[in-house]
């Protein structure tokens, strides 16, 4: 079923967009249906097979990793994939209301179930970011021209096996010899690091001050083919056959010096530079998948019939539908105004706490109802709502789980 009268009441008059955003959104949208959409039609049989999309390994095939870079490049060409970027670096210089809207229309326009279509935009953890801003000349200059262009990816190494919700708990260290660093130890749960050319790295430089928590932690840019580097194992999460996350290692991996990313021992605040967007992103993500299922579930009410009526007209599937509809107009209403607080220049620490709690949770509530709306279809890969509500699910602990965030929102409200 195409987008229908619902989505575009939630598009034009519930949440009116801002015009330049909305031009940029249609731009895009535009993009996606001539040059992506066209693209996964000629390759459904790879795309539309878990076995055939994903290797021996659960890593994504050499079709699927070719289609991505095809798409990833396309984009680029177009102006679309850097569009968060600095200008600085050949970006759009786009902030965080663009970058919401842009994340919640994709996915309120093409759903869940799909790949091809999210690859046109640069992803914070694995794509051109603000991190591309603190490389040193010699680390640009290896790896920008392959990278801006999409012909290369990255990873956000940051999670370890001890150091999840509580970061500075890491031990990958990073040690000075020489002209060198030598990095070893772990990271795991790291998005796109199957397929990464490069992996953005954090570890710890100064153990006193990691101690403290005042420092002492410091990235590095690593090419995934330097010895020593591996790809322990690809995490496949519960419905899938293959998965986009990683376990990887650091065996005495050497890097120049000049492979430090910002100022050394202060690479956390760079993590936290990019968790920040990596809410917004999540944010404009639930919300574009909620608004799509509601999309979904009311068609489905208003076509099934049951006792010679449509479902439609019985409460107990009505009111669900109005609840998910004034959870998405509140989740909407929220994070447009944490966006327009980050890009007015504000911290806005809590708010986008807040926001990434409400939103994901949300998220999940309204795919509960819309699954349960089509009854056994609901529970059908053809109706694509198990995806989003996995992703739904996997959005409640990525990027801070709920208890952190609900944990850091007390505080700030206890302290008045």
């Amino acid at each position: 079923m195409p987008n229908s009268y619902l989505i575009q009441l939630f598009l034009e008059f519930c949440v009116p967009m801002d015009p330049d955003a909305r031009a940029i959104v249609d731009g895009l949208t535009d993009f996606v249906d001539s040059v992506v959409v066209p693209l996964e039609d000629a390759h459904a049989d790879v795309l539309a097979d878990p076995r055939r999309a994903h290797g021996p390994d659960g890593a994504y095939s050499p079709e699927t990793r070719a289609l991505l870079q095809t798409v990833r490049e396309a984009a680029a060409e177009a102006g679309y994939y850097c569009m968060f970027l600095t200008e600085e670096l050949g970006g759009g210089g786009l902030g965080p209301v663009v970058l919401y809207e842009v994340w919640r229309a994709l996915h309120a326009t093409y759903g869940p179930g799909r790949i091809l279509p999210y690859a046109t935009v640069a992803h914070w953890s694995y794509a051109p970011s603000s991190l591309c801003t603190h490389l040193t000349p010699t680390a640009a200059a290896r790896m920008l021209p392959e990278f801006l262009v999409g012909t290369t990816t990255s990873c956000f190494g940051m999670s370890e096996p001890d150091a999840g919700s509580d970061a500075w708990a890491m031990r990958t260290a990073a040690r000075r010899d020489g002209d060198e660093w030598v990095v070893t130890g772990t990271k795991q749960w790291i998005t796109n690091s199957p397929e990464a050319d490069w992996v953005l790295v954090w570890a710890v430089t100064d153990p006193e001050l990691q101690r403290t928590r005042s420092g002492g932690i410091s990235c590095f840019l690593v090419p995934t083919t330097a010895p020593g580097f591996a790809v322990d194992s690809v995490i496949t999460l519960f419905g899938q056959v293959g998965g986009h996350e990683g376990i990887i290692s650091f065996t005495d991996v050497r890097v120049p010096a000049d492979a430090l990313v910002g100022e050394l021992h202060q690479g956390f605040r760079l993590a936290m530079e990019g968790v920040s967007t990596g809410r917004v992103y999540n944010a404009g993500r639930c919300v574009g998948l909620a608004q799509w299922a509601l999309d979904r579930a009311a068609g489905y009410a208003t076509e099934r019939t049951a006792f010679g009526t449509p479902i439609a007209e019985y409460q107990g599937v009505s009111f669900p539908l109005a609840d998910s509809a004034t959870e998405i107009y509140a989740a909407d209403a929220m994070s447009r105004e944490t966006a327009r607080r980050l890009q007015a220049g504000e911290t806005a620490h809590h708010e986008v706490a807040m926001t990434k709690v409400f939103t994901t949770e949300m998220c999940s509530r309204v795919y509960e109802r819309a699954m349960q709306v089509h009854g056994g279809m609901g529970l059908t890969t053809e109706m694509r709502l198990y995806d989003g509500w996995h992703q739904a699910r996997l959005a409640r602990i990525a990027d801070g789980s709920a208890e952190i965030l609900r944990r850091n929102i007390a505080r700030r409200v206890l302290r008045r």
